[in-house]
């Protein structure tokens, strides 16, 4: 029987002595599609950074592909789990696929040089992601939603099989938010990605994903 691709039981968090999570549970099942909603400062980005080792919870257990979180070294983890986090304008001097390249990093060593299987890779993940013909530009004369595409394909480089996305079509324009979205809901129905994504937007919960958690005040 396949486990669940997260599984979260009990989740508590505090900083600074402000609680910020206070036992939350939920799983996601392997190849599934869930939202996470709920108003700014429900606690929904800490999920996101909990799940992914940024932020070390105070109680409670998560489990990756049925293994402890704290099971996997922070390699084995980027080879299981991508995130993709808000946009949030930063200048990144590099080409399309200089940044895609980079999502290969799991696999990759500080001695080796960047083999043809990676640079494959990278230009297969930039196909599925429909900006391979933006390889060579520089990421800053991309309009926001080829960007936010381009975040998406160096996620798929790392070759894991859950997706996390954090409010991934704010500030886009219409055009590319549905873009963004049917390419979520592509690569979840085609290649069976989990996918995870934060929104505070309920249509879009309801209208591209399958599963829905609600946060409030952390809870």
């Amino acid at each position: 029987m396949t486990p669940p691709a997260i599984e979260v039981e009990g989740l508590s968090l505090s900083i600074n002595g402000k609680a910020i999570l206070s036992g939350v549970s939920f799983q996601v099942e392997s190849g599934s599609y869930m939202s996470i909603i709920g108003p700014n400062g429900a606690g929904k980005t800490t999920v996101l950074r909990c799940l992914n080792g940024v932020l070390e919870h105070d109680a409670g257990r998560i489990s990756l592909m049925g293994e402890p979180l704290d099971g996997y070294s922070q390699r084995e983890l980027a080879k299981v789990l991508s995130y993709v986090p808000q946009p949030d304008g930063r200048y990144l001097p590099y080409t399309v696929f200089e940044f895609a390249l980079m999502g290969r990093y799991p696999y990759l060593s500080p001695f080796s040089s960047v083999g043809p299987e990676n640079r494959e890779a990278a230009r297969a993940a930039l196909e599925t992601a429909g900006v391979e013909p933006f390889a060579e530009r520089l990421i800053p004369t991309l309009s926001g939603g080829e960007r936010q595409k381009v975040f998406i394909a160096a996620a798929l480089a790392q070759g894991g099989q859950i997706l996390l996305l954090d409010e991934p079509t704010t500030f886009l324009d219409y055009k590319h938010q549905v873009e963004v979205a049917e390419l979520l809901q592509r690569l979840n129905r085609d290649q069976g990605i989990t996918v995870v994504s934060v929104t505070h937007d309920v249509n879009s919960a309801v209208l591209h994903g399958g599963a829905i958690v609600g946060l409030k005040d952390g809870r």
